[in-house]
């Protein structure tokens, strides 16, 4: 039975794969929406991502699969794509293209003889198009010009710097969240609000300014998911930050100030979020100044909402 063979770019299989990591579970649908790429190309990039052993599936349900998958939220490309070699280097269809694009120093032939030799459901262009891809985005191949590639061979220890190098960078993210959350951060789960804001604030150095709002919205929406556990407030019927935040009114869960300041959180998540707004007849453009203050306005309300919480003090 001829093996099944996913056509798509590096790009896309670790858009996808940041798209889960966002959601912490997600479904075709919302990674569609996240990437803003058709089902069908979300289908293979999914694919390839979970038979990488990025991401695993269970019910139409998407999961990242811990450590290497965190890497895809990484802030550098050269750290997403050192996520992506050191599982490549496990990936069959790859490791034989690359044997025998050394044995014919021919990329088409390498493909074609790769797809002979396991079977695979794709036509050679597919195959070609799809493991050059991956071989030059993560520089285990380099293009030589003329349609021609050389088989990089440099050494594993790389990867590592590089990935320690992410490692170092997201725990100084969490440490200066933790400082803007707080003596009251204990109280902010680390999966679900605080690792998604370190994300968040670590993605401001890039230039995809709508993922640091897609990460620290999440944050911002688990956290008061948590907070209405213990407030006893129901959120019955409430989508979204703001109408989340209305259902704490309800007996004054929160000060009023401090609910009508964090809606600027909901209503810039939705801004990013939606595309064409019909009000404007137009997509929202993200500012640089509102992605690189995003974070912090996020962590000011949470301190905020933890305060009241806990001692009763006031602040916003």
């Amino acid at each position: 039975m001829p093996r099944q063979f996913f056509h798509v770019t590096a790009e896309m299989v670790v858009s996808v794969v940041d798209a889960v990591v966002a959601h912490r579970q997600a479904g075709e649908g919302q990674v569609c929406g996240f990437c803003g790429i058709t089902t069908a190309r979300a289908k293979q990039a999914l694919g390839l991502a979970t038979e990488l052993g990025l991401l695993s599936e269970a019910g139409g349900q998407y999961s990242a699969v811990p450590p290497l998958a965190m890497f895809a939220a990484a802030p550098s490309e050269k750290q997403k794509a050192t996520m992506l070699r050191v599982v490549l280097d496990c990936y069959e269809p790859f490791v034989r293209f690359r044997e025998r694009l050394c044995a014919t120093n021919s990329a088409e032939q390498a493909a074609h003889q790769t797809k002979q030799l396991l079977d695979l459901d794709a036509d050679r262009d597919d195959v070609r198009e799809t493991l050059v891809s991956l071989g030059t985005y993560t520089q285990a191949i380099t293009s030589i010009g003329a349609g021609k590639y050389t088989v990089e061979q440099s050494a594993i220890n790389i990867d590592v710097h590089d990935l320690a190098e992410a490692c170092a960078d997201l725990t100084g993210a969490e440490t200066l969240v933790r400082k803007w959350i707080g003596p009251h951060a204990d109280k902010a789960g680390r999966n679900d609000i605080v690792l998604p804001l370190s994300r968040g604030l670590l993605k401001t150095r890039g230039v995809e300014l709508r993922d640091v709002i897609g990460d620290v919205g999440n944050a911002v929406e688990s956290f008061l998911a948590e907070l209405a556990g213990r407030m006893t407030v129901n959120l019955a019927g409430a989508s979204g930050i703001i109408s989340k935040l209305d259902k704490f009114r309800v007996n004054n869960k929160l000060p009023k100030k401090i609910v009508e300041a964090a809606k600027y959180l909901g209503h810039v998540r939705n801004a990013a979020d939606h595309g064409i707004d019909v009000e404007v007849n137009a997509q929202w453009v993200i500012l640089e100044l509102t992605a690189k203050t995003y974070p912090a306005v996020a962590c000011a309300f949470i301190r905020a909402a933890l305060e009241h919480e806990h001692n009763g003090n006031h602040s916003i």
